[in-house]
């Protein structure tokens, strides 16, 4: 059995379909896990190893911040990577390697960043972990959920399908 030659186009091109509710959805449900992380890991931190997390007992969790105000920065953090990927999607070839390594860049940098303060090495350390495991779980969470958000589809141009099924 043969099938009909189409006209010579070039190859069918692949457009992104990106569905925004499942994405945002996936960003709201990584903000409250990037909530309790941080919520967890300063309670583990200050309970557990008597460690506060860069600041004395005192000031609170996070200077003279509060650990709402930790806990909200990272749901927040997960809220701002979850537009990013939107418009890496949106915008860009290969959204997720960007996606990657810009975020993987924050939190090298969210890391590092305790370790310029005068605080003592144990609230540095302490600090710097929270923070990796906050940008691995935000990082991580987001990119698996921008692949169920997306769909690949192929627009073809002049060719129309065979109503009968191809040959072997």
């Amino acid at each position: 059995m043969t099938v009909p030659m189409s006209r010579q186009d070039p190859e069918p091109e692949p457009r992104r379909r990106i569905d925004a509710r499942p994405l945002w959805s996936g960003g709201v449900a990584t903000a409250v896990v990037a909530a309790l992380i941080a919520l967890v890991g300063i309670l583990v931190c200050r309970w557990l190893f008597k460690v506060p997390i860069l600041s004395p007992r005192r000031e609170g969790a996070w200077g003279n911040a509060s650990t709402a105000g930790y806990v909200f920065a990272a749901a927040a953090c997960a809220l701002v990577a979850t537009a990013l990927m939107y418009l890496l999607l949106l915008s860009t070839p290969y959204p997720r390697v960007f996606f990657g390594w810009i975020i993987g860049l924050a939190t090298v940098v969210a890391v590092v960043f305790p370790f310029s303060s005068t605080a003592p090495m144990s609230q540095k350390i302490a600090t710097g972990l929270l923070n990796l495991v906050l940008g691995v779980a935000i990082g991580t969470l987001i990119a698996e959920v921008s692949r169920r958000a997306t769909r690949r589809r192929v627009v073809r141009g002049g060719y129309d399908r065979p109503s009968y099924p191809a040959g072997r």
